[in-house]
C-alpha cells in the first residue's frame, strides 16, 4: 500500500480539511445508527477527517504511513493513533462505526486485500455496527488517466500531477512537488500511489457475504449507473458480530 512518505508534508495543503466527506460520512452513520458513540477510522491519514467528528464522537485512527500519524498527532494529541495495516490489524475491541474514506481502499492492488479489509472493518464492529467507505470506480480512473498533467501551485509551492493507466485495472498517481526555497530556487519531490478500480457489483457482492444491510449510493445520482466516479458504500450489521 502507498505510504506518501514523500507527500505527506503536502497533503493537507494540496487535499484540504476535507470537512464536506467528513460530513457526509457522519450523516450517513448517524442515519443508519443515531446512536453511534465510537468511531474508528482505517486509513486515517493526516487524522483531518476525525479531527472534524471528534466533538461528536470518541475516534480513533489507524493508517500504514508513520510520516502522516505524525501530522495526524500533531492535530490530535489526546487521541488513540495506531500504525497498522488495514487489512490485518486487530485492536481487540469494536466500535459503533468504521470508516475507510477518500477512496484509500482502492491503494489495495489486490482483490484479496480488499476482502481482508473488510474481515478487518468486521472485526471492529458490534452487532449493530455500520461500515462507510467510498471508492474511485474504474471508470473515474480511466477517466482521470485519459487527462493530460495537471498543474497547481500552493503556498508556493507546485503540483504536478499525472494520472497513467499501467494495465490490469490499475492507475499510478505520479505526484511531483516542486517545495519553495526563496530566490527562485524549488526542492523536488516525487511519490507514486497507485489505486486498483474494481467493479460496484463485486464490491457489493463481498458486503452482502458479510453484512445483513448493504446500500450503494452515488450523491451525484438517484442510484448509482454505469458512469457513476465515486459511489459510497454503507453495510450494517456484520453476520460475524
Amino acid at each position: 500500500m502507498a505510504g506518501y512518505a514523500s507527500f505527506a508534508g503536502f497533503y493537507d495543503a494540496v487535499q484540504g480539511d476535507r470537512a464536506e466527506h467528513a460530513d457526509y460520512a457522519d450523516s450517513l452513520v448517524r442515519r443508519e445508527r443515531p446512536e453511534a458513540r465510537r468511531i474508528l477510522e482505517l486509513a486515517c491519514g493526516t487524522g483531518s477527517v476525525i479531527a472534524r467528528l471528534r466533538d461528536r464522537y470518541e475516534v480513533c485512527g489507524v493508517d500504514g504511513s508513520p510520516e502522516m500519524l505524525a501530522l495526524a498527532a500533531v492535530k490530535l494529541p489526546d487521541v488513540r493513533l495506531v500504525q497498522g495495516d488495514m487489512t490485518r490489524v486487530r485492536l481487540g475491541e469494536t466500535f459503533d462505526a468504521v470508516l475507510c474514506l477518500y477512496d484509500s481502499i482502492n491503494h489495495l492492488l489486490r482483490w484479496e486485500d480488499w476482502e481482508a479489509f473488510l474481515d478487518t472493518a468486521c472485526a471492529h464492529l458490534d452487532a449493530s455496527g455500520v461500515l462507510v467507505f467510498d471508492v474511485n470506480t474504474p471508470r473515474r480512473l480511466a477517466s482521470l488517466a485519459a487527462q493530460p498533467p495537471a498543474v497547481r501551485r500552493f503556498d508556493g509551492n507546485v503540483l504536478l500531477l499525472d494520472v497513467v493507466d499501467v494495465g490490469d485495472g490499475i492507475v499510478n498517481w505520479e505526484l511531483e512537488v516542486f517545495e519553495a526555497h526563496g530566490d527562485g530556487n524549488y526542492r523536488r519531490h516525487e511519490e507514486t500511489i497507485p489505486e486498483l478500480g474494481v467493479p460496484t457489483e463485486q464490491i457489493r457482492e463481498a458486503l452482502t457475504r458479510r453484512f445483513r444491510r448493504v446500500r450503494v449510493i452515488d450523491p451525484q445520482r438517484s442510484r448509482p449507473t454505469s458512469r457513476s466516479g465515486r459511489v459510497w458504500f454503507v453495510a450494517r450489521g456484520s453476520r460475524g458480530a
